[in-house]
């Protein structure tokens, strides 16, 4: 799978998508991704990309035709286009599914007071991160393609994926490692009793009971019965 980042500062993208997981995947040949300044389509001596917004305002605005240029550049049949913006849907794991089985994503990162609004219909949809304001789209550029990336086959162990918060709509169960006691608190008993069933079914119960407490805003109205209980004995 291929990404490619349109961005006016290159080095907030490179950095967060070069190392870690996303990094060995590229060296492995399991991801392509590309960073690409806006200003190597722009023209003139100062290679300008932006400018005043008609009708009067604070800040400046990103050119529709430098943002074209460089899509003419990078855009193939099968490419999705992607931009970074506040009025966009809202990201989650159920799109980062979706966009795992394109082939290329090109993602689009806006600064200043943002874009031109004819920069919208060169893109086949507008994704945000949350509703807050950021300086520039990159962190949410990095944020996608690290959600999308990881789910790319070969890019994780075949299991990873699969149990962890969001798979299933639900938050990850709890998980614990030595020492077994700690401040007091020990590690629930069955998760060292050996017990694969047991354990399969309180993992499955924490996992509830966590949604419930902490994110129950990711239930549905009516949540059905729990599979298992928190049997910590």
């Amino acid at each position: 799978m291929r990404f490619d980042v349109v961005t006016l500062h290159p080095d907030l993208v490179r950095g967060p998508l070069g190392g870690s997981i996303l990094g060995r995947a590229v060296t492995d040949g399991r991801l392509l991704i590309g960073v690409h300044d806006l200003r190597d389509v722009a023209t003139g001596r100062h290679r300008a990309v932006d400018d005043a917004p008609y009708g009067g305002g604070a800040g400046m605005v990103l050119r529709v035709d430098i943002v074209a240029r460089s899509l003419a550049r990078l855009r193939r049949p099968d490419s999705h286009v992607l931009l970074m913006g506040p009025g966009g849907t809202r990201f989650d794991q159920s799109h980062a599914r979706r966009l795992a089985s394109l082939p290329h994503l090109i993602l689009v990162c806006g600064h200043y007071e943002g874009f031109d609004a004819r920069v919208e219909a060169l893109c086949d949809e507008e994704l945000s991160i949350g509703d807050y304001v950021l300086t520039g789209g990159e962190i949410a550029a990095c944020a996608i393609v690290d959600a999308v990336g990881r789910l790319v086959p070969g890019v994780l162990a075949a299991s990873s994926p699969l149990d962890e918060s969001f798979g299933d709509g639900l938050l990850e169960y709890g998980q614990y490692t030595r020492p077994r006691v700690f401040g007091g608190v020990e590690v629930p008993q069955v998760l060292v009793s050996g017990h694969h069933e047991r354990i399969r079914r309180w993992r499955r119960a924490d996992s509830r009971h966590r949604t419930e407490v902490r994110r129950p805003d990711l239930l549905p109205a009516s949540p059905g019965a729990v599979d298992g209980s928190r049997d910590d004995d």
